[in-house]
């Protein structure tokens, strides 16, 4: 199955609705609809709903971002304000080399 035929499962791991949780929701899904439109499944968790659920994914700190599948698992810390970032770090968008000069 390639990239383009499967469904992205990502979960972003957040504590409260704080504003760089809330941040974070809504960058993922502005992402998400320009660059997967509708192959991509969003799971948030709450940890300080669901505080057992941070062992599996070894979450160290909120807000985290991990690309479940495809695999490999990745992992995105912060409020995913850098789309480039962002999109690198799931492999997305391949990056890009900057010419200087």
């Amino acid at each position: 199955m390639t990239t383009e035929e499967q469904t992205w499962e990502l979960r972003l791991y957040v504590a409260g609705r704080t504003p760089k949780s809330v941040s974070a929701i809504n960058n993922l899904n502005k992402y998400c609809e320009e660059h997967l439109q509708g192959k991509y499944k969003i799971e948030v968790i709450d940890l300080l709903l669901h505080p057992q659920l941070a062992e599996g994914d070894q979450i160290f700190a909120v807000p985290t971002l991990v690309r479940k599948v495809p695999v490999p698992i990745r992992k995105i810390i912060g409020d995913l304000s850098n789309e480039e970032k962002v999109l690198v770090g799931l492999n997305i968008v391949p990056l890009k080399r900057v010419v200087s000069g």
